[in-house]
């Protein structure tokens, strides 16, 4: 057989499709059956409970599945975060860097972040997608979910108790190790993550050498598990979508779903006018321009989903087609495909309180600038690869006390959302790199032929 009439395989996020699809069938043909919709009856703690031959087979043979596929993502965000994170803060090699440009970058991605997550938060409790569920649904995720949800009261009962300055407490641990063993003690690990990072930069190089190097081996190796997890994800995804069905049998869910969508999708369309508007005011540099010179480097993020794949594209754009000079975007744009992840953080505001509106749990202010600072911190330490993005949402459902089995409601419809946020994640590095050369006198008129002297003339 020639090259040419071999098959290419199937990509991931279609699989991922199918398996959903394949999932809610499965799950409504078994309740279809006579054998299915029967009812019989499981022990509780000596108490009998009805429950359907469908919902009873899958919840012992096909949703254990979804649970390990959960597990496998719990798993690996603790050592994400420290691989991604230790080696980003690192790769600024000199401390120096943090001084005029690198101070204003950092500070600059920092600032978008947060806006980002506003705008998500902004959006989600307005549209309210997980509102749309009957409380009969809402109350079967709850029953399903209630010994979690027990957990999560008495630790916010326990929250309630303390000090005022004890979330800022909190984010000192006292034994890293320990801190390690829990999800929910994420932003302590991000707290060490960056400051250990810091260490690396400040100490000989020669000293730091083999211990940067561990971590960029250590942060390769994880980049491989989550390949490998993702492998796996259209499996996961059919075991949670048949389990879903079978527990709370509601085409209302998927109207949730598809409302939920839309919120992420308006949020991401808002945030690419935010770095239109940053642009066109700080650097004089219309949207017409902005975008023209930076859409094949959407294309290219939108296809991939990953913004380490794109970012050569990304700097070829930013070079030669939106003026900036090359020892700008050397430095920017890296740093940018590892910390500024804007369209993942707004996506994960939005996902974690449509998922709290799910279970309806209402989250006060307090809970929600919670998830600003840890979507913000969080969005630092994402992988700049495909499904890194669903990893750090099981860390900011934890910290903020949301069920992560919520996952379900989600995964399904991840991978395109995923190219969209990824698409927003790009352009984000690419405005941001046009405010830092605006502001060190690094932006010409690449129309220009020598627009180093056009600039000069410009800013004279």
């Amino acid at each position: 057989m020639s090259k040419e009439t071999k098959k290419k395989k199937l990509a991931l996020h279609w699989k991922i499709l199918i398996g959903m699809g394949l999932g809610v069938l499965f799950s409504l043909i078994l309740l279809s059956t006579s054998w299915g919709a029967s009812m019989t009856s499981v022990k509780v703690k000596g108490e009998e409970f009805p429950i359907s031959n469908a919902e009873l087979f899958v919840r012992n043979w096909v949703k254990p599945f979804g649970n390990m596929f959960i597990n496998a993502l719990k798993l690996i965000a603790v050592p994400l975060i420290l691989g991604s994170l230790i080696k980003g803060v690192s790769d600024l090699k000199d401390i120096s860097k943090l001084s005029k440009m690198g101070l204003r970058t950092i500070l600059t991605y920092l600032a978008t972040t947060i806006i980002a997550v506003s705008i998500g938060l902004l959006i989600v409790n307005l549209v309210q997608p997980g509102k749309t569920i009957t409380e009969e649904t809402r109350e079967n995720l709850i029953e399903n979910y209630s010994g979690e949800a027990g957990k999560r009261i008495s630790s916010a009962e326990e929250q309630k108790e303390s000090g005022p300055l004890r979330a800022l407490e909190d984010l000192i641990p006292d034994n890293i190790f320990s801190a390690a063993t829990d999800n929910g003690n994420m932003l302590q690990v991000i707290v060490f993550a960056i400051f250990f990072g810091v260490g690396l930069i400040l100490i000989p190089v020669d000293k730091s050498a083999p211990v940067k190097a561990f971590f960029d081996g250590f942060n390769e190796v994880i980049l491989k598990l989550i390949d490998l997890i993702m492998l796996v994800a259209p499996i996961g995804v059919f075991a949670l979508m048949a389990g879903l069905v079978v527990e709370s049998p509601s085409q209302d869910l998927f109207v949730a779903l598809l409302w939920y969508a839309i919120s992420v999708v308006i949020g991401l369309l808002l945030m690419i006018l935010v770095y239109v508007m940053l642009v066109w005011i700080f650097t004089k540099r219309s949207p017409k321009f902005f975008l023209n010179g930076i859409s094949p480097a959407q294309l290219l993020a939108f296809s991939t989903s990953s913004s380490a794949a794109t970012l050569p594209v990304t700097m070829e754009r930013v070079e030669e087609h939106l003026g900036v000079k090359e020892e700008v975007t050397s430095f920017v744009l890296p740093i940018g495909a590892t910390i500024n992840m804007d369209g993942t953080s707004l996506y994960q505001a939005v996902a974690a309180i449509f998922i709290a509106q799910a279970f309806g749990m209402d989250l006060d202010l307090y809970a929600q600038l919670g998830i600003i600072v840890t979507a913000t911190l969080a969005s630092i330490g994402s992988a700049a690869v495909p499904g890194a993005g669903m990893v750090m949402l099981v860390i900011v459902l934890a910290q903020a006390g949301i069920p992560e089995a919520g996952l379900a409601l989600i995964f399904a419809i991840d991978r395109p959302l995923d190219m969209l946020r990824t698409t927003v994640n790009v352009t984000g590095d690419a405005s941001v790199s046009m405010l830092i050369a605006k502001s060190v006198g690094k932006l010409g008129d690449p129309s220009v032929k020598d627009w180093d002297d056009h600039y000069k003339k410009e800013v004279i």
